[in-house]
């Protein structure tokens, strides 16, 4: 499957999300079929379609404090942290050249951070019954997507380093007292971020570049 990649490297949620959006109006008008969108958010809290502000768990005067955003958009699911320790990828993918699936995509993306985290020996899996990516019962990967017409935007963050972590404990993540946990962390080692996410470029372009068979 061809696709082209955009990384906008960090940058504040709302200027991606309005990268995001004229990007999907170029996969709708079929000037790309598919389009990955990769960057690094500056502090932001995102609340999504279920409007679940009850999940930020400290007031808006104390997020303001730190610096941090908050935004409510139109992917699916509830409340999570982005930062500059993650990557984030917003696949604005065509399903109608692909598999018009909604579930099909989503464990799909749960595949590739799968196989993008063993790369680094880290045994990362599903949960049944939610979604995301986990090492044992730390969530280490969060996938939340919109799909209109389906197009899909929005997508999901792979936790990297581990300086970012202490943010989730301003939120309910996903809605659930959960843990998180970051590749650093795994590891036991400090990363390059820039280093990460030349390696997950290139194994974006693995999963998705030939034949797609769908979830793994």
């Amino acid at each position: 499957m061809e696709f082209e990649i955009f990384d906008l490297g960090q940058v504040g949620f709302g200027k991606a999300w309005r990268f995001q959006k004229d990007i999907f109006r170029i996969v709708q008008s079929d000037l790309f079929r598919h389009v990955l969108v990769l960057c690094r958010h500056d502090p932001v809290i995102t609340v999504g379609r279920r409007n679940v502000n009850k999940n930020i768990k400290v007031p808006r005067k104390e997020l303001r404090k730190k610096r941090i955003s908050v935004y409510e958009i139109e992917r699916g699911g509830d409340v999570t942290y982005h930062g500059p320790g993650q990557i984030t990828a917003y696949p604005v993918f065509n399903l109608n050249y692909i598999k018009k699936d909604i579930h099909f995509f989503l464990r799909s993306l749960e595949g590739l951070a799968m196989d993008f985290f063993r790369g680094f020996g880290i045994k990362a899996d599903r949960r049944e019954g939610l979604t995301g990516v986990w090492v044992d019962n730390r969530k280490i990967a969060s996938v939340g997507i919109a799909v209109r017409n389906w197009i899909t935007f929005h997508g999901m963050s792979l936790n990297i380093k581990k300086t970012d972590l202490d943010n989730f404990s301003l939120i309910r993540p996903c809605g659930m007292d959960i843990q998180m946990t970051s590749l650093e962390t795994q590891l036991k080692n400090e990363l390059d971020i820039d280093k990460v996410n030349a390696a997950f470029k290139e194994k974006c372009r693995e999963f998705w570049g030939g034949p797609w068979r769908g979830p793994r």
